[in-house]
C-alpha cells in the first residue's frame, strides 16, 4: 500500500488566501515539500508533519526536480498523506507536470488543489480588474523564464495578442522584457503594473509604461513580483506617474492610493 500526494497551492503569499481543503490537508499531513517563498504561518498549520524545503529561488541553491519527483514517491511509499505545497497554483508554472508523470510512473496515488495564482492576487491588491467589459476580455499568462536545454519561447508574442497579460518571474529582467514586447509591437506607452509580495502586508505596487520599464531594472524587489499589462492599468499608471503607490490594510480593503515620492 501507499499513500497519496497532494499537489497543493499555496496560493499567493497571505496564509488566510488558502482553499479549505488545502489548510486541512496541512493540518493532515505526515511529510510536507514545500517552495521557498511559502509562508510562515501556512507552514506552521502542518503541526504534525516533516517539514522538507525544497525550494527554487533563482540565483541561488535549488533542489533539483528530479530528486523532488524521488523524494515524493519514497515519501508516499512511508507515509499516508504527503503534501507537495507549492506557491500560488500548482498548475500554472509550477512544473507540476513532472512531478505527476513521475508519481503515475511509480503508480503513486495523487490529487491536485488548486490555489490563488499570483496575478490574480495582484490584480485584486490593486482593484483593478484583468478582465473588463469593452476593453479586455483576452488574459495571457507568460514567463520569459526559460529552462535548461529548453528551446525559445514566444511569450511576447502572446502577451501581444491579448487583452491584457500576466508576466511572472520577470523582475530581474526588465530590459530583456522591454525589448521583446516592443519587438512583439507592444506600444511603448502601454501601461504596466508591477506588484511585489501580493497579499501580504508588506507589498508593494508600481505602475508606468513600457517605455519606463527598464529603469526598474536596478530595483531592489526581494519578493516575488508579476506584471500586469493592459489599457485598464492606464488611470493607474495617470495617477502614479510612474512611481511607487501605496497599499494600505488586507488586500480585500485596500483602495489604491495616491502615490508617494
Amino acid at each position: 500500500m501507499t499513500g497519496t500526494v497532494y499537489l497543493v497551492g499555496a496560493g499567493p503569499g497571505a496564509p488566510d488566501l488558502l482553499t479549505l481543503r488545502a489548510a486541512r490537508l496541512l493540518e493532515r499531513a505526515d511529510v510536507l515539500f514545500h517552495d521557498a517563498l511559502v509562508h510562515p504561518g501556512t507552514l506552521a498549520l502542518a503541526k504534525r508533519a516533516e517539514k522538507i524545503a525544497v525550494g527554487k529561488r533563482c540565483g541561488r541553491h535549488s533542489t533539483a526536480q528530479r530528486f523532488i519527483n524521488k523524494r515524493l514517491i519514497d515519501a508516499a511509499r512511508r507515509h499516508t498523506t504527503i503534501v507537495r505545497l507549492k506557491g500560488g497554483d500548482p498548475m500554472l508554472f509550477g512544473r507540476a507536470s513532472e512531478e505527476i508523470a513521475a508519481l503515475e510512473a511509480a503508480e503513486i496515488r495523487y490529487e491536485i488543489v488548486p490555489g490563488v495564482t499570483a496575478a490574480l492576487a495582484a490584480s485584486a491588491e490593486m482593484g483593478i480588474s484583468l478582465t473588463q467589459r469593452g476593453l479586455a476580455r483576452s488574459v495571457a499568462f507568460a514567463t520569459p523564464r526559460i529552462g535548461h536545454g529548453a528551446g525559445p519561447s514566444n511569450w511576447a508574442t502572446a502577451i501581444a495578442a491579448a487583452d491584457t497579460g500576466a508576466i511572472y518571474m520577470g523582475a530581474g529582467q526588465a530590459r530583456e522584457i522591454a525589448d521583446a514586447l516592443r519587438a512583439a509591437g507592444v506600444p511603448t506607452s502601454t501601461p504596466i503594473a508591477l506588484v511585489e509580495n501580493a497579499s501580504l502586508a508588506h507589498s508593494r505596487s508600481f505602475v508606468i509604461t513600457l517605455e519606463e520599464l527598464p529603469e526598474l531594472a536596478s530595483e531592489a524587489f526581494t519578493g516575488p513580483v508579476v506584471m500586469l499589462i493592459g489599457a485598464q492599468f492606464a488611470v493607474a499608471a495617470a495617477a502614479a506617474g510612474g512611481r511607487e503607490l501605496q497599499i494600505h490594510s488586507p488586500a480585500s480593503q485596500r483602495p489604491l492610493a495616491t502615490a508617494s515620492k
